[in-house]
């Protein structure tokens, strides 16, 4: 059976190249060297002998512990690193630092559609690859389900056992990529199971006594303001064309709070021509605002119907 990740070989053609998305059953995406994903059915590949893709497979029982000094309680992450031959998979993996022995199961659940996706021993200082999915698939995954019971032959209470639900969104990979020593790879690392913070109770209460909040300081922004997704988000290729037009809205009620509050006379949005729904947003909430003079189209020499100034009221 193929997987994400796996380099193969049309048998009818000369042409080879990486499993990058299951369509279904019987079709297998494939990126070959030019980089253009082409649809082949499983009948029509082969493996290529010899060429093993960068994933890493599960360590068996019988692999060497590394010896603890002191007995590490947590540390259990969720790694997901792009493939290093296909970058449009990417490949989860368990990274186990703490000192248990765990047993640890990973469900998918699609609307309701549970399915088991992998279950085996982690020994403690252990990692193993458990998962990979297509990155550009990213607003279709299934909600991921981990499961761990905890075992040591060591002096220790017992825990309870670990669940964690996670169904990740554009902004989970917004961050930027860490080297993770134990697989060789860049990147995002998620901890499941880090400790749940502690509530002081006299803290707590000190705050309900507390006098005013002193005053956030707000940046006075440039005169113009570009509101191109690309401008204001780096992992805008993740977002969800909905939540793109929700940022862009934030981020310009956001400069025209500030342009209101350090008392400019006016300022121009740069929001593109596109579709228009952005422009419509911006011109109904500038329309109706008690301390907007007025508005128009920006030095159409240079924008043309892709800005807009607007003007306060002095």
């Amino acid at each position: 059976m193929f997987k994400l990740g796996d380099f193969v070989r049309f048998v009818d053609e000369k042409r080879e190249g990486y499993v990058t998305r299951i369509i279904d059953h019987q079709t297998l995406g494939v990126t070959d060297t030019d980089g253009f994903e082409i649809p082949v059915t499983i009948s029509n590949l082969t493996y290529v002998h010899g060429h093993s893709s960068n994933a890493i497979i599960a360590q068996s029982d019988d692999q060497i512990v590394k010896a603890d000094e002191i007995f590490k309680e947590t540390g259990i992450f969720l790694a997901v690193a792009e493939d290093s031959k296909a970058n449009a998979v990417a490949h989860f993996f368990i990274l186990n630092s703490t000192s248990y022995q765990l047993l640890l199961t990973l469900k998918t659940d699609e609307k309701g559609k549970y399915k088991g996706e992998f279950a085996s021993i982690i020994q403690p200082q252990a990692h193993a690859q458990i998962f990979s999915a297509n990155l550009s698939d990213l607003q279709i995954w299934p909600e991921f389900v981990f499961q761990a019971l905890y075992f040591s032959t060591a002096n220790t209470k017992p825990v309870l056992p670990l669940h964690f639900s996670k169904k990740f969104k554009g902004k989970d990979f917004s961050g930027a990529k860490k080297m993770v020593s134990e697989i060789n790879k860049y990147a995002w690392l998620i901890q499941l199971d880090e400790p749940v913070p502690l509530i002081d109770a006299q803290k707590l209460k000190e705050s309900f006594f507390r006098g005013e909040t002193p005053q956030l300081k707000v940046d006075k922004p440039p005169l113009e303001i570009d509101l191109h997704i690309d401008k204001i988000r780096e992992d805008y290729h993740f977002l969800e064309q909905s939540e793109m037009i929700n940022i862009q809205v934030a981020y310009f009620q956001q400069m025209l709070d500030s342009a209101i509050v350090h008392q400019m006379q006016s300022i121009i949005f740069i929001h593109g021509v596109g579709n228009g729904t952005l422009r419509h947003h911006i011109h109904k909430t500038i329309s109706k605002h008690p301390q907007v003079r007025t508005f128009m189209d920006a030095r159409k020499e240079k924008f043309g119907f892709g800005a807009t100034e607007v003007f306060f009221k002095v």
